[in-house]
């Protein structure tokens, strides 16, 4: 059975960090890219941050470049978004997506929440 599930989220003040996890099961994990997405109330679903399959090629979306980190461990299936300097405005429900070629999984989302 494929499973992508984050954990990591919570309620924290601006100027925090949060380290968010997504942990897979069910599928040849290392053979797949990886994406953070997030999505706000009312916002389309943005893509954050995406790592290649191998780790070698990361990219982040503008409004989180130099203070987001995202990262992978493919000997224990999980991928990793450290999140530095919050601000409220990356409050949002965070999603991490598995994709190779034209197949594609995603987990059920994480609640992040950035307010003093």
């Amino acid at each position: 059975q494929v499973q992508l599930v984050e954990s990591g989220g919570g309620l924290v003040q601006p100027g925090g960090s949060l380290r968010l996890s997504c942990a897979a099961s069910g599928f040849t994990f290392s053979n797949y890219a990886v994406r953070w997405y997030r999505q706000a109330p009312g916002k389309e679903r943005e893509m954050v941050a995406h790592v290649s399959s191998t780790g070698d090629s990361i990219n982040y979306a503008d409004s989180v470049k130099g203070r987001f980190a995202i990262s992978r461990d493919n000997a224990k299936n999980t991928v990793y978004l450290q999140m530095n300097s919050l601000k409220p405005e990356d409050t949002a429900v965070y999603f991490c997506n598995a994709r190779m070629m034209l197949r594609a999984y995603w987990g059920q989302g994480t609640q992040v929440t950035v307010s003093s």
